[in-house]
């Protein structure tokens, strides 16, 4: 008999953990090879989560509701192999010199595959051939301390750190708030304000923002989690934007004329947003380094372009499903994978491959009567465009016979991009040729 580790998998880009919404398992109960353990919601997408082999459940590391973070252990199933787990803990003895010799090290919970590998669970513990008592000690991930070093963040200020990891290890997540809240407290530094002891001071704020006969609404995790994604990109990248005024009116004319027909004949609605699309996937085949992520300081130019699009749920929060292979799809295949996403992301039934890889995004403002944003970016691509409401506007119109004033469908669109890395005239570039594919349309094009 043989013990397996169940870990909670990489679920795509900045999923860094989900909660365990059920367990479809008991304690004993006999499961297959891909068959579900539990269900999970993240910030993204609910899934089930299958297993690696075939045994039995003999223990659960988590309850409902309880937070996993990916890479982590969430159950142990029994199997009939003989074959060493090679996810359990490991023993290393450091040999470097006597004192070491009486110390272990105990790595556990390691997924070379899960994001974010160095900021798994690691922990050290020791041993003092003078001392019967373990203690623990602070450990701290490669990923932290490049992160502390590149912060300016002391040992001092390190050690202060309470961590929320195993033993108390400090997580990528804990130093980033950390330096948030540090942030924080130098801009208010100035206002004879005081945040480096401890979050009493905030608490005060919130009670006196709130009266008796105001409602006070909890955040929902995804919520929260969304807030931090937002927050963070704003700290990373250098947000620019761009807007540019489009005229539309061929493209309204051209579906209003065969919306029925089309509807009638493949039994789908033909939208602007696969057309808008469509347009976006050309333009970054012409302007390729909008097609490009920043990794530290280098710069990822991906070979697939992968249009994720920003989608609104029932209950307020929005999710970016990705449409794969983007500038590969005809406008029937946009069509098509335009409306698979966007139902299936209403109906809570995207899986989690369904929301990862997007190198570009697409949202649209105008659905909510917005006809202009500054949306932001989502990371770690380097550009989002917003499309804003269509309106009817008086135009100038140039013809052979002069100028003229016309009723115009006209819409704006408004480009987001990363300044570390993409200019000025690159920026604009693009949006110009968004709007010269859009203004061109062919009112003949057949579909």
């Amino acid at each position: 008999m043989a013990k397996f580790e169940l870990k909670l998998p990489k679920m795509g880009e900045s999923v860094a953990e989900a909660t365990i919404n059920s367990w479809l398992k008991e304690i004993g109960d006999k499961i297959e090879v891909d068959e579900s353990v539990i269900e999970i919601s993240t910030d993204k997408v609910d899934s089930d989560v299958p297993s690696e082999v075939s045994g039995v459940l003999i223990e659960k590391k988590f309850k409902i509701d309880d937070v996993v973070e990916v890479g982590e252990t969430f159950a142990i199933i029994e199997t009939d192999s003989d074959k060493t787990d090679l996810s359990s803990e490991l023993l290393i003895d450091q040999g470097s010199n006597d004192e070491d010799k009486s110390k272990d090290i105990h790595l556990t919970s390691i997924n070379p595959q899960a994001e974010d590998y160095y900021d798994q669970a690691i922990y050290l513990t020791s041993s003092d051939s003078n001392n019967s008592d373990r203690e623990v000690k602070r450990f701290y991930s490669p990923l932290v301390k490049n992160i502390a070093k590149k912060e300016s963040v002391s040992k001092k200020e390190l050690d202060s750190i309470n961590g929320s990891g195993k033993n108390g290890r400090v997580t990528k997540k804990d130093i980033l708030n950390y330096i948030a809240n540090r942030l924080k407290s130098t801009d208010l530094s100035t206002g004879q304000i005081d945040l480096s002891s401890n979050n009493s001071l905030l608490n005060t704020f919130s009670s006196n923002i709130a009266s008796k006969t105001d409602e006070i609404i909890e955040m929902t995790r995804m919520g929260k989690l969304v807030s931090k994604h937002m927050v963070s990109s704003l700290q990373t990248s250098a947000h620019v934007q761009s807007f540019i005024e489009v005229d539309v009116t061929n493209i309204w004319n051209w579906r209003e004329g065969i919306k029925f027909e089309f509807q009638k004949r493949h039994a789908e609605k033909i939208t602007f947003t696969p057309i808008f699309m469509e347009a976006v996937a050309i333009a970054l085949v012409k302007h390729p380094m909008l097609n490009v992520s920043v990794d530290g300081e280098s710069i990822v130019k991906h070979k697939n372009i992968n249009l994720g699009m920003a989608t609104a749920l029932n209950d307020g929060n929005l999710i970016v499903p990705v449409i794969k292979q983007a500038d590969q799809l005809n406008l029937m295949g946009m069509v098509k994978r335009v409306n698979d996403l966007a139902f299936r992301a209403r109906e809570n039934k995207l899986n989690p491959d369904d929301i990862k890889g997007g190198t570009y995004t697409v949202t649209n403002v105008g659905g909510f009567g917005s006809i202009m944003g500054t949306p932001i970016i989502n990371q770690p691509q380097v550009g989002i465009l917003a499309l804003g409401a269509i309106r009817k506007v008086p135009a100038v119109v140039e013809t052979n016979e002069g100028d003229f004033i016309a009723i115009r469908k006209k819409m704006f669109l408004s480009h987001s991009y990363d300044h570390r890395v993409v200019n000025g005239a690159l920026g604009g570039q693009f949006l110009k040729t968004v709007k010269d594919l859009l203004e061109s349309w062919d009112v003949n094009r057949q579909i």
